[in-house]
């Protein structure tokens, strides 16, 4: 038996769709405490979706994990919840949306696809799964309904990944992808310090930037305080990711950047 269930998805918080999840959460389990990471994933962002679940998670109770990033809703992914190698549970799209965050708990252990009625709703409908078919499986789960009860099992090697994008290193440079931009503008990339130790880039170096043909400066930077206002950084986010950003401005404004794009970092040479 779980208290907690945490609930992330792209529907945003104009309309009912997060609050209806919750009545019907609360209505199977109403002793059970719902913490909303966010509801602001770009719409139909996966990738987004997936990072940002994996990197909360170390910072939450276990518990039950709900996640519905599903552009794919009424169509041939499954719905499925999993458990991980240290037991929390997983509930959502077999998208890939649950992986990186069960990676970080050891892997996919045990899974099974939401197909006993009995744990749904009594009518489902093809584009409100969210409300109809995963809200009520986490409900359950965190009542202590065994994994195995909602339905038949998979092949966690069956289950859907995502292709993370993989930097290329050289010396002194990096072609590095954008994975996604904050409300703040700054810009999260697919690096670690590692990576900036591979490429010889130490904190206090001068690096150019490179966005759809332009050029720009940066630092590489330990804080925002290191930077003067307007000034670019690069440095290490509170995820220990590699991200840019501009002392009280927005990079992505200025790099004129989204998830997906190609960012070139280069040392820069007088």
């Amino acid at each position: 038996m779980s208290g907690f269930i945490t609930f992330l998805t792209d529907f945003g918080l104009q309309d009912d769709f997060v609050g209806t999840c919750h009545g019907v959460i609360k209505r199977i389990a109403p002793g059970v405490e719902i913490i909303d990471l966010t509801h602001g994933v770009r719409p139909g962002g996966i990738l987004q979706g997936a990072l940002t679940l994996a990197n909360a998670l170390p910072y939450v109770p276990a518990g039950v994990h709900l996640a519905v990033v599903d552009p794919g809703v009424g169509g041939g992914r499954r719905p499925l919840a999993l458990r991980d190698a240290e037991g929390r549970l997983h509930v959502g799209p077999d998208n890939g949306l649950l992986l990186p965050a069960a990676d970080r708990f050891g892997g996919v252990v045990e899974a099974h696809e939401l197909a006993n009625p009995a744990y749904a709703l009594e009518s489902v409908s093809r584009t409100f799964h969210g409300r109809d078919l995963f809200a009520p499986a986490a409900a359950h789960l965190s009542l202590g309904v065994p994994l195995a009860e909602l339905g038949p099992p998979i092949d966690p090697e069956a289950l859907v990944r995502l292709e993370l994008p993989v930097p290329d290193i050289g010396h002194a440079r990096i072609q590095s992808t954008v994975l996604g931009v904050d409300r703040f503008g700054n810009i999260a990339l697919n690096l670690t310090r590692e990576h900036l130790d591979e490429a010889g880039i130490v904190p206090g170096t001068r690096v150019e930037l490179v966005s759809r043909g332009d050029h720009y400066f940066a630092v590489a930077a330990r804080t925002f305080s290191d930077a003067k206002p307007g000034d670019l950084i690069l440095y290490e986010d509170s995820y220990r990711n590699l991200a840019v950003a501009v002392a009280q401005g927005s990079a992505a404004a200025l790099l004129t950047v989204e998830e997906g794009s190609d960012l070139l970092i280069q040392v820069d040479t007088p």
